[in-house]
């Protein structure tokens, strides 16, 4: 077993003792202590839940249910606003959804500059590798290949470097992340790294400090001379203006259903409590999509055993259940099989498994597919329209309409 995935063991059970470990400090410590990168082993001021969230083998209204009640939400503000944070992003990219589009595009001409470019593929090869002058950089290279995690602080200083001072695509930073980290998400790490060069906040950068790096790595690293001084923004397209969220369609509990469940929601109680009651199932995961380079094995590792389990959780509601290939040949060959009127899924937001289904949706004969979203993602993304502090806003009243309404 890889040292990612015995840091982060892929099952629901490993998720809920980690939450109610780090429940106590979701308060004030973690107000104190959130931006300190102590080191592969040191990541203790912050939850390290973000690849059970990204896969929701535990959910944001878990997360949030429990560090209410233990904190209230002003104590714990910054832990509750750093969870609508991936909330945020994922509805900013739901009404953008070109946004992903453009950055695959993108990142197949940088890829294609790579192979033509001697110079662009030595640095992009000698970051990849964490074999730069820049220690703390090579650092976090290396724990993202060995653990697929790195703290947040840490990715923005990764992220930084990597635009500013090796003068790398971004787009290429992006693929490094997607393709080794475990909570690697296309909303927030797409965004994230738009936001670092400048282009999501259009003019506003985030540059890399010495003092900055040194007081919160308490003097592991102090890159002197080594970074950028300034960070110029990168040329981008406009931002988009939001468009409405799809409508979501009600499904026929009386038709013959099928179900397709994905590596993006592994909690499917709120389909069955939804009345969803199928007689075949398929489990697909699409992590391998991710990226047109090989992802890490630690990435399909974790959502394919973290698939297993949940199988092995639901099986009495699931009918008979089939492995199949996120591809569209293989997904409407196996609905071929199943006699269905109706394929419900959890819904897809935008990413791999998203385009799947678009992709069928284009085929002829296309079954009729019904995606069934979260109250939880049905409340909080049509606020996502605008910048953060806009949405923040609205955060106590979707707390409120949380722990009144709200399935887990």
């Amino acid at each position: 077993m890889t040292d990612a995935l015995i840091r982060f063991a892929p099952a629901r059970a490993a998720a809920p003792d980690r939450l109610q470990r780090f429940v106590p400090q979701a308060g004030r410590d973690y107000a104190a202590r959130r931006n300190y990168d102590l080191g592969r082993d040191g990541h203790t001021g912050v939850s390290t839940l973000s690849p059970y969230l990204r896969a929701r083998l535990i959910t944001e209204t878990e997360v949030l249910h429990a560090t209410l009640g233990h904190h209230s939400p002003e104590a714990a503000e910054k832990f509750i606003q750093e969870v609508f944070w991936r909330t945020y992003w994922k509805g900013w990219l739901e009404m953008r959804p070109t946004v992903w589009h453009q950055y695959k595009s993108a990142l197949k001409r940088a890829l294609n500059d790579v192979q033509t470019q001697a110079g662009l593929r030595d640095r992009w090869a000698a970051a990849y590798a964490g074999q730069t002058e820049i220690e703390c950089f090579n650092a976090w290279a290396q724990e993202l290949v060995d653990t697929g995690y790195l703290h947040n602080h840490a990715r923005m200083w990764f992220a930084s470097i990597w635009i500013f001072t090796l003068r790398l695509p971004w787009e290429l930073g992006a693929d490094f992340f997607l393709r080794h980290l475990l909570d690697g998400d296309p909303a927030s790490n797409t965004l994230g790294w738009r936001w670092v060069a400048g282009i999501q906040t259009p003019g506003k950068t985030y540059l890399a400090r010495t003092s900055n790096i040194s007081k919160f790595t308490e003097g592991r690293f102090a890159p002197k001379w080594q970074l950028a001084g300034e960070a110029v923004a990168v040329p981008g397209s406009p931002v988009p203006p939001a468009s409405a969220l799809p409508e979501m369609r009600r499904f026929d509990p009386a038709k013959r259903t099928a179900l397709v469940l994905h590596d993006e929601d592994m909690s499917p109680s709120y389909l069955f409590e939804a009345g969803v009651r199928p007689v075949a199932t398929a489990i697909l995961c699409a992590r391998s999509h991710l990226s047109p380079l090989e992802v890490a094995p630690h990435v399909t590792a974790f959502a394919d055993a973290a698939l297993g389990d949940m199988t092995d959780r639901y099986a009495s509601r699931l009918g008979s259940v089939s492995q199949t290939a996120a591809t569209p040949d293989e997904l409407m060959a196996w609905i071929a099989t199943t006699g269905a009127d109706q394929i419900i899924t959890p819904y897809a937001p935008v990413g791999p498994v998203a385009d799947l289904f678009g992709a069928i949706s284009n085929m002829p004969d296309a079954p009729d597919l019904v995606q069934l979203r979260r109250p939880y993602d049905g409340a909080a993304w049509p606020h996502a329209s605008h910048g953060f502090f806009r949405f923040k806003k609205e955060i106590p009243a979707l707390l409120d309409h949380m722990r009144a309404k709200m399935t887990l």
